[in-house]
Order: C-alpha cells, then sequence, then structure tokens
C-alpha cells in the first residue's frame, strides 16, 4: 500500500502497528487507528503519548475524516496524521489543509489514480478556492 506525500508516493516507514481506542494500552507511545464515527475524548487526553494517528475514510463521500484531522489539530496534535481508505486524488489538497500529513491508499486505487494525479494536488496551499478567487479578482 503507498503512502501519498507531497513528494508522491512512498513505503510506509512505521515500523509498529496501529492500536484502536478501545485497546489503547494504560500509557506510553501509540499509534492510534480511528473510525471516522470516533469519540475522540480518550484521543485527546492522549495527545502527547500519539506517534502518529490513522482516521479512516469509509467512502470518499464521508468527510468526516477531516473534521477529526482538523479537531486534532486544533487541540495541539503535532504528531504524523494519516488518511486512510477511499480518498481520492481530488481530495489530497483538502486532506493537506485539514491538517494531514500523508494518505494511505491501496494498490487498487494507486493503479487507478497513478502518481501523477498525486503529486498534481501537491501544492495543496494554492488548490483552494479562496486563492482561486483572489487571482480571478486580481486579474
Amino acid at each position: 500500500m503507498p503512502i501519498v506525500t507531497d513528494t508522491g508516493f512512498a513505503p510506509d516507514d512505521l515500523n509498529h502497528g496501529f492500536t484502536t481506542v478501545e485497546d489503547l494500552p494504560a500509557n506510553g507511545p501509540v499509534a492510534i487507528d480511528l473510525p471516522s464515527d470516533a469519540d475522540l475524548a480518550p484521543v485527546l487526553s492522549r495527545l502527547d503519548e500519539a506517534t502518529a494517528i490513522r482516521v479512516a475514510f469509509p467512502s470518499f463521500a464521508d468527510g468526516r475524516g477531516f473534521t477529526i484531522a482538523r479537531q486534532l489539530r486544533q487541540a495541539g496534535y503535532k504528531g504524523r496524521l494519516r488518511a486512510f481508505g477511499h480518498v481520492i486524488a481530488d481530495q489530497y489538497a483538502m486532506a493537506r489543509r485539514a491538517g494531514f500529513d500523508e494518505v494511505e491508499i491501496d494498490d487498487t486505487l494507486a493503479a487507478r489514480q497513478p502518481e501523477d494525479q498525486w503529486r498534481a494536488r501537491a501544492d495543496w496551499q494554492a488548490h483552494d478556492y479562496q486563492s482561486r478567487l483572489g487571482r480571478r479578482r486580481a486579474g
């Protein structure tokens, strides 16, 4: 499964698995798996111990993961934040603006939407409607 970053596809370099909220250990560093309907309360109290958080996207039409990412960043989470599941290349800029560092996709999606389609959206700070509106007004 490729990991999508601003530079393109990369292998997964996390050397430990993710733990569900229900199975969080009492203390210590942890990588957390969150479903799109997660209750963030138990996670927010452990942000300083989270080495990575992975947020599920069960469907490309389900935007709850974007809200979760924004809430985690607003709560002060500075660690690695990964979207995984049904995120498509057209959503990459939105994922980055919401606070995600990377996107995990499966091999089937990587074949349908190759690396160049993702890299085309890597300049995510320029790919928002407000920037486009500003450019139109200035011209």
